[in-house]
Formats: C-alpha cells, structure tokens, sequence
C-alpha cells in the first residue's frame, strides 16, 4: 500500500528515479481498483462514471512514476511515447519498464535501491 500512497505523494514529480517494485506494486494496485471500480459501476449501472473519474484522477501520477521508471533504466522520459507505436511499442514498453535499472548514478540521480537499502 505504501508504494501506491508514495506515487500519490509525488502526483507530478517527473523528475528522479523509480524502482521496478514502485512501478509494479503501483501497476498492480491500480489496475486491481480499476476493475474493482468497473466492476460496481456496472453492477451500479453508470459504468463509465466512477471508472472515469479514478481514471483521470490517477493519470498524472501513472505517468510521472512510468517517466521515474524509465529514468532508473537510463532512457529519456519521452521513451513512453514508443507505447503508441502499434503492437511493436507497447511490447518494448513492458521490456522497459521490467528492465533493471543502472546501479550507479546516472543523469536522473542517485540509485533508488542505493537511496532505500
């Protein structure tokens, strides 16, 4: 819980570094709410209503944690827009995204597995 409570903190810090376990633990829960909350509005029968507004109340903080994420790897946080590219980019996002991240310092900062052992 506290990874996803952390990336809410940093709702749009672009800047930095993140761990694959910050990344991961914020995708799982987020997808996890996401379907629980499509889930009751269907039931509810206002689908798309509540889904939408999580939807866009987590979308800023989605993508700063995925441009931190990238940032770990050593890659620009405009390697996100590789998503859009059909089949092929969304694929290459997931290897990136599950790609460790460099263990020395690089231009983003310090090593968060450094920063947090």
């Amino acid at each position: 819980m506290n990874y996803y409570t952390d990336v809410l903190k940093k709702y749009t810090v672009f800047s930095g570094r993140a761990r694959r376990q910050e990344y991961w633990m914020f995708f799982l829960f987020n997808f996890a709410a996401a379907l629980i909350l499509a889930i009751v509005d269907g039931a509810l029968g206002t689908y798309p209503l509540l889904y939408a507004i999580y939807a866009l109340a987590v979308f800023l903080p989605s993508l700063a944690v995925a441009v931190r994420r990238l940032h770990d790897t050593g890659k620009s946080g405009w390697w996100i827009l590789i998503g859009l590219v059909p089949l092929i980019g969304g694929i290459w996002l997931i290897v990136l995204m599950a790609t460790e991240g460099q263990p020395q310092p690089n231009e983003y900062g310090p090593n968060p597995k450094a920063v947090h052992a």
